[in-house]
């Protein structure tokens, strides 16, 4: 087989491990968001019924209405079936586990794009590529092995951040703004 179809080939293979990590990435990414954003929604849940119950005891205690302390022992019993569901989930800890994985993943996923680019530049020779792609394939092992689950609504939100908002993709515009006038594309300045 000649050397241009031996590296065609590695390229197509190590385009589709970009594609890959650049979904797990993402999608990790996106676990991290979520469980935040749980976090948050349930720690403040948590806060109203408990300032709830406080002021339910305080009425009860000073009042004279039953209602209330019932309505009380109510949302106090749902706090305490929330306290007990969340001792054994600390979402912030899962979360930051996804946060880490997605940082490693990126630096992966940059590896595998500065390859590309060697690959295209044709400054790599087929050695040197088979055993960078074999070091990543060492690497990604690794990090997948300490990656935590990923959780429902993440691979969709994934997919429309990377395929409807571009969130991984700038026009030569956008990266004009980042750079000085002396490395921009365009000639607008």
């Amino acid at each position: 087989m000649e050397l241009n179809s031996q590296i065609n080939i590695l390229e197509s293979q190590i385009r589709e491990c970009f594609g890959r990590v650049a979904w797990t990435y993402k999608t990790q990414e996106k676990c991290a968001d979520i469980l935040i954003n749980r976090n948050k929604t349930i720690k403040i849940t948590q806060i109203i019924l408990s300032a709830i119950t406080t002021t339910g005891i305080m009425i009860t205690v000073f009042g004279n209405q039953k209602w209330v302390g019932i309505l009380t022992a109510i949302i106090s019993t749902t706090l305490l079936a929330l306290n007990t569901y969340l001792k054994n989930y600390d979402l912030g800890q899962i979360a930051q586990k996804h946060a880490d994985c997605a940082s490693n993943l990126w630096n992966i996923r940059e590896t595998y794009l500065s390859l590309l680019t060697d690959i295209k530049a044709g400054i790599v020779d087929i050695e040197k590529i088979t055993k960078k792609r074999d070091e990543l394939q060492a690497e990604l092992h690794n990090i997948y092995q300490g990656a935590p689950r990923s959780i429902n609504g993440a691979y969709d939100k994934a997919s429309k951040a990377l395929k409807s908002n571009e969130e991984l993709t700038f026009s030569d515009d956008e990266i004009d703004m980042f750079l000085p006038k002396e490395l921009k594309k365009s000639t607008r300045v």
